[in-house]
């Protein structure tokens, strides 16, 4: 009988014990900050496909609101007429520089024109400048030039 109570109260602590650990353990979660140069690479991947909505509705206004003078006329010199397009981003890396933001994306267009399909894919690397940040350049493969 004595052996029954003594094994009843080691039970009773350490059931105690364990529960204590537990919520102990539970009871605050370690939350980071989100830092400056990560919201600057969330921001520039947000204008990125903005720019892609506007260029698949045609929407010219909102492609002007969100790059530079340069960058505007680069893809308004890149644009042809189409019927429909389809085109995806990939995100590969961002590169932060003071106040310029390179983004390498991976991409992947068709270009339905006359009833004709094209596909096509590459790379381009988006130069963002600026607060808020606004497409100013291109390099690589421009997604939004149509081959001849």
């Amino acid at each position: 009988m004595l052996r029954n109570k003594f094994f009843h109260r080691i039970c009773i602590f350490l059931f105690g014990l364990i529960t204590i650990v537990f919520l102990l353990s539970c009871s605050e979660k370690e939350v980071k900050k989100v830092t400056d140069e990560s919201k600057t690479a969330m921001e520039a991947f947000a204008v990125a496909e903005t720019i892609r909505d506007a260029y698949l509705k045609k929407d010219l206004l909102t492609i002007e609101n969100n790059s530079t003078k340069e960058g505007y006329r680069e893809l308004l010199g890149a644009m042809k007429s189409f019927e429909k397009v389809e085109l995806s981003f990939s995100p590969k890396w961002v590169e932060i520089e003071k106040s310029m933001v390179s983004l390498k994306i991976a991409w992947n267009v068709t270009w339905i024109v006359s009833g004709r399909a094209t596909d096509e894919r590459g790379t381009a690397v988006f130069i963002f400048e600026g607060r808020p940040l606004k497409l100013s350049r291109i390099l690589q493969a421009n997604p939004f030039r149509q081959p001849e």
